[in-house]
């Protein structure tokens, strides 16, 4: 399996899983429609789609593609596999760390979501590679265990 596609840096570290998907959009049980509320206090004011928050990433259109790149230590808190539906939903097929709570990387496995553990220096080379360039491309090449810009 080969990933490769632009990234959207997410440089904050210890995102836990309330972050990712918080807790008053967990009623539904289908995987379906997550993705509208991955990061929502993040990403919008008052939780009104209508202001959204311009200096978030996901509302950055430099920043678009198929992986995020994020801080140390991501999908900590609570085994809400909510956080991976939410992330896939999205539209992200691969999260690269230098750290993942072990419930998130099981979730994430377990819904076709990639998690990619790299070194700190390597995960901080990877933020500057996109901050230089959004549009660069990052290739994930699970066969060779290969993740190269």
């Amino acid at each position: 399996m080969n990933i490769s596609n632009t990234a959207v840096p997410l440089e904050d570290e210890n995102v836990d899983t309330d972050q990712i998907i918080p807790a008053r959009f967990l009623k539904a049980t289908s995987r379906d429609g997550f993705g509208k509320n991955l990061f929502r206090d993040w990403r919008y004011n008052n939780d009104d789609e209508a202001q959204p928050k311009a200096d978030f990433v996901l509302n950055n259109p430099a920043f678009s593609g198929k992986i995020l790149v994020a801080g140390k230590n991501f999908g900590c808190g609570s085994s809400r596999e909510h956080a991976a539906w939410a992330l896939k939903d999205y539209g992200f097929d691969a999260v690269v760390s230098s750290f993942f709570a072990d419930i998130f990387k099981n979730n994430a496995l377990n819904n076709f979501l990639l998690p990619v553990q790299v070194s700190d220096e390597f995960l901080q080379q990877l933020f500057e590679t996109i901050r230089q360039n959004p549009a660069a491309e990052i290739a994930i090449d699970l066969e060779n265990k290969v993740l190269r810009t």
